[in-house]
């Protein structure tokens, strides 16, 4: 039954022409019950830090003795990734009765002249219903696409919302400049609902600000972070910052993400709506998130971080370079054909300088063609640039190239990372597997 259910996901792009209005996905919601009217969510959008602020809350409130169901997008490996109970895939039974309940009322609703639901939205009423009849204490929802007309926009009374750094990404559906695309990020924003958010982008910050203010929602920036010293914590950011502090990260950003996630413990204390989490509870749940893409050691100097667009590529380097070492920067690469590749391709190797590039062909339909890819990091200055069709070729021979003194960081779309990380389950040597809350995932 399972992989029939995976089967019948698989084919949903090609059966669906159109995608349904929030309105009618709403309808869908109401065949099934409207499950997510019982639940307490917090909902997360912004174009980076998305995925690793929803293990961050995961992790703390797992830790903090809460049961906790967590929506993510996208899933790297498998579809059940996206179904998160207790930090770990959905069990086998749980998720086929999802399945079965939403083909179900998929079957009344054409029937009625309504869309077949798209994949998203598919997976969508899948967790609605799922966490329905689960009943988790708490529910992490990860938006899919921007936020003003993202399907997870349908839910009604969120406990608070979320919004990570913005940058320019999607900019067909989005909007082309800062602005624009925070106003659709912040288009998540309830009345009445908090809005914590990553202050890093004054142009965005403004418009979320804003945002917030015509909806009466009380609003929490989160200022940028910088190198920590305990001495020096503002007043209003003790906590936070000092939990921060003593944690180690495999990356700038994770701090950052973990900051936003803590303010969000936070306002939703002071709200009367979680009991007070220990700072050695947040402390130590922080401590054991892995989450995979992220910064994410796989084995001896061999990093997976899937960057995809300008913004992301940014923190990456930042966060390769917080590693402070001098061995040499070997990159395996690919891009799909909507993201700015070129200028992430400037960055990587102005800032970088790689003196190995592989780049390959992702099994996508929006891939990059691996020819101009290696065409345009020559280009950029760099002089040992090999191609590959396939991920395991293009990573077996990144691999054989890898000398002791040298570091392979695979960077640049989260369907390579996903195909490596099939990869390296059938080889031996990895050494981080996903983990939220010290759960397996």
């Amino acid at each position: 039954m399972e992989e029939q259910a995976r089967a019948y996901l698989d084919q949903i792009p090609f059966w669906t022409r159109k995608k349904n209005t929030l309105e009618q996905v709403r309808d869908f919601l109401t065949e099934l019950g409207n499950p997510d009217d019982s639940l307490r969510i917090i909902h997360v959008a912004g174009t980076n830090g998305k995925g690793s602020v929803c293990a961050d809350l995961t992790a703390v409130l797992l830790r903090a003795g809460y049961h906790v169901g967590t929506f993510i997008s996208p899933h790297l490996t498998d579809v059940k990734e996206r179904f998160l109970l207790d930090g770990s895939p959905a069990p086998e039974e749980t998720f086929e009765k999802s399945f079965e309940n939403v083909r179900a009322v998929t079957g009344k609703m054409c029937a009625k002249g309504y869309a077949h639901p798209t994949f998203f939205e598919f997976v969508f009423l899948m967790a609605m219903d799922l966490y329905g009849r689960e009943k988790p204490d708490w529910v992490v929802l990860e938006t899919g696409l921007g936020g003003l007309l993202d399907t997870t926009n349908v839910i009604r009374s969120p406990k608070t919302c979320i919004i990570t750094s913005i940058s320019l990404d999607h900019t067909a559906y989005l909007g082309t400049s800062i602005p624009e695309i925070a106003m659709q990020k912040a288009g998540i924003i309830k009345q009445g609902v908090p809005v914590i958010f990553d202050d890093t982008q004054p142009e965005a910050s403004a418009v979320i600000a804003k945002q917030a203010e015509s909806r009466g929602s009380a609003f929490y920036p989160v200022n940028p972070i910088k190198p920590i010293n305990v001495q020096d914590i503002q007043e209003n950011d003790a906590v936070d910052r000092k939990v921060v502090s003593e944690v180690k990260f495999s990356a700038p950003y994770q701090a950052q993400n973990a900051r936003i996630a803590l303010k969000a413990i936070e306002v939703l204390t002071e709200r009367g709506e979680l009991e007070t989490v220990a700072e050695e509870t947040k402390r130590e749940a922080l401590s054991h998130v892995c989450w995979p893409g992220r910064m994410q050691n796989v084995r001896e100097d061999v990093w997976l971080d899937g960057a995809h667009n300008p913004g992301g590529i940014s923190a990456f380097i930042e966060a390769v370079k917080a590693q402070k070492s001098d061995k040499a920067i070997h990159l395996l690469f690919a891009a799909v054909s909507d993201k700015d590749y070129r200028e992430m391709i400037k960055m990587l190797c102005d800032n970088l300088h790689p003196a190995v590039v592989t780049v390959v062909h992702i099994d996508s339909a929006r891939a990059t063609d691996e020819n101009l890819l290696a065409n345009l990091f020559g280009q950029a200055g760099c002089e040992t640039v090999e191609q590959y069709g396939s991920a395991r070729e293009a990573l077996e021979s990144a691999l054989a190239k890898k000398k002791e003194t040298d570091r392979l960081y695979v960077v640049g779309s989260l369907y390579l990372i996903g195909e490596i990380q099939r990869i390296l389950k059938t080889m031996p040597e990895a050494v981080c597997e996903k983990t939220v809350g010290g759960k397996m995932l």
